[in-house]
């Protein structure tokens, strides 16, 4: 199973999405460690960079187990002094060997950010997703987070797209509906303003933001208690 983004309609901002919330939890809630499952190929402002602009000893490792998107990642993605990276080649479906690759770099004792951004489609049956993610905040401790976001099937032109491409041939990936999505964050202390269109997730008041709009995708951060 291949972990980066496969949605045939991405969400017009989910890498701003991943900027705010790298943001935050680098800065205000002083997160040095960060577990980015589903990388995908490497473009401007990955997790390591917005992490290591705000603390610059910020340790992240990167999973996915596309071989194209690895080697990418290694040629590209280079660490601060301070901090470190990390690439591990693993499936979504196999937390127990992430996990453990994991810890090669990062602390498992000490809070980490898990963020998962449009990758939890990839997994048909949902409550096998659900426990998955269950599975590796279980392994996180007290004062770990979750930021995660994933299309919606409530958007019409998108569910669309999403069926002629899974009729394709391509790697099939399953749109949930906004209830389940934010069913990710419980048992967890979600962050204001809750499971939201990523555009409504803290915007930044220096950048124009036009409201909701179109929903295609929604998205949420929470704490670990």
């Amino acid at each position: 199973m291949r972990c980066s983004p496969a949605s045939p309609i991405s969400p017009a901002t989910p890498g701003p999405f991943l900027g705010r919330a790298v943001r935050y939890l680098a800065g205000e809630a002083g997160v040095r460690q960060f577990l980015d499952i589903g990388t995908g190929l490497p473009t401007a402002d990955n997790t390591h960079e917005i992490a290591q602009r705000v603390a610059p000893d910020a340790r992240v490792v990167y999973v996915d187990n596309d071989p194209l998107v690895l080697t990418h990642a290694r040629a590209l993605l280079t660490s601060t002094a301070e901090g470190a990276t990390d690439y591990v080649d693993s499936d979504l479906h196999d937390p127990a060997t992430v996990l453990r690759e994991a810890a090669r770099t990062l602390d498992l004792s000490q809070p980490v950010a898990l963020t998962l951004m449009q990758v939890s489609g990839h997994i048909a049956d949902y409550g096998e997703a659900r426990a998955i993610v269950g599975a590796l905040m279980d392994a996180l401790p007290s004062g770990s987070f979750l930021a995660f976001n994933d299309s919606v099937d409530t958007n019409e032109a998108n569910a669309e797209a999403t069926r002629r491409y899974n009729e394709s041939g391509a790697v099939p990936y399953y749109l949930r509906g906004p209830a389940e999505l934010a069913g990710f964050f419980d048992g967890l202390e979600l962050l204001a303003p809750g499971v939201v269109p990523l555009n409504d997730w803290r915007p930044d008041p220096s950048t124009p933001h036009g409201g909701t709009g179109e929903v295609i995708a929604v998205g949420g951060v929470a704490r670990k208690p």
